[in-house]
């Protein structure tokens, strides 16, 4: 039985870098296609929907926190953003506007090649791998449609989340009411530990306390243990 190779798109001004990129990550089992610039990628997006973008902050026109921005307003898809600088703000902003991972230049081939396999594991794993079975989980006011990724509010309305707000909120709902580190949630979410002093995790937090509308500091389904990382206050039911 053959399986279809995942569908990588790599956005880089860099002719060398993507060129480079796409001979690599084919040679990994990858079917990798580059585009210079964001116009060039919405071309490839009409026809090739990708299984994840690999994406350049520093880009001619629309930079890579516009592409990603846009991107996010019609896809979940996931995204990678490469970044020259050391500034931890260009990684802070591509989080807030749903990135799942970002990576460092220069970096080694290797390193982006894990992190490519590990956001597509957390992101394409099938429900039955997640520790709770059921499809539908309740708590508080919401359910979480695991198959479909989903949050659905008490009208049945339903919200998309991202690849990271969803593993995120997974995590938390496997370990409610227990006190949980910055530091085993990002190993959780992103499968290795997490660099000194990275903050990364509460940028998703933030962002995932706005998903589910929790907009005071009271009452929230996400509370902050300050000094040690954050618990997951309510009840977590399957749905039969």
């Amino acid at each position: 039985m053959t399986t279809t190779p995942a569908t990588l798109i790599v956005v880089d001004d860099d002719p060398e870098i993507r060129e480079l990129l796409a001979d690599y990550l084919g040679r990994h089992g990858y079917r990798a296609l580059v585009a210079e610039d964001a116009e060039a990628l919405h071309r490839l997006l009409a026809t090739e929907p990708p299984d994840l973008l690999i994406v350049d902050i520093m880009l001619p026109g629309d930079d890579g926190f516009t592409i990603c921005r846009k991107v996010r307003r019609d896809s979940e898809v996931p995204i990678i953003m490469l970044t020259a600088s050391a500034d931890d703000t260009d990684r802070i902003l591509g989080l807030e506007l749903g990135a799942d991972d970002y990576l460092g230049k220069p970096f080694n081939p290797r390193e982006l090649l894990a992190r490519i396999k590990a956001v597509l594991r957390r992101t394409h794993s099938a429900p039955g791998e997640t520790p709770a079975e059921a499809r539908l989980v309740a708590f508080g006011d919401w359910r979480l449609d695991r198959m479909t990724r989903e949050l659905i509010d008490a009208e049945g309305v339903r919200l998309p989340l991202s690849g990271a707000d969803f593993q995120l909120l997974q995590v938390f709902l496997e370990h409610p009411e227990q006190v949980l580190t910055r530091e085993a949630l990002y190993e959780r979410t992103r499968g290795r530990s997490a660099p000194p002093l990275d903050r990364s995790i509460d940028v998703h937090v933030c962002r995932l306390r706005q998903r589910l509308g929790e907009e005071s500091q009271h009452h929230q389904l996400i509370r902050t243990v300050r000094g040690v990382g954050y618990v997951f206050t309510a009840r977590v039911d399957a749905v039969t």
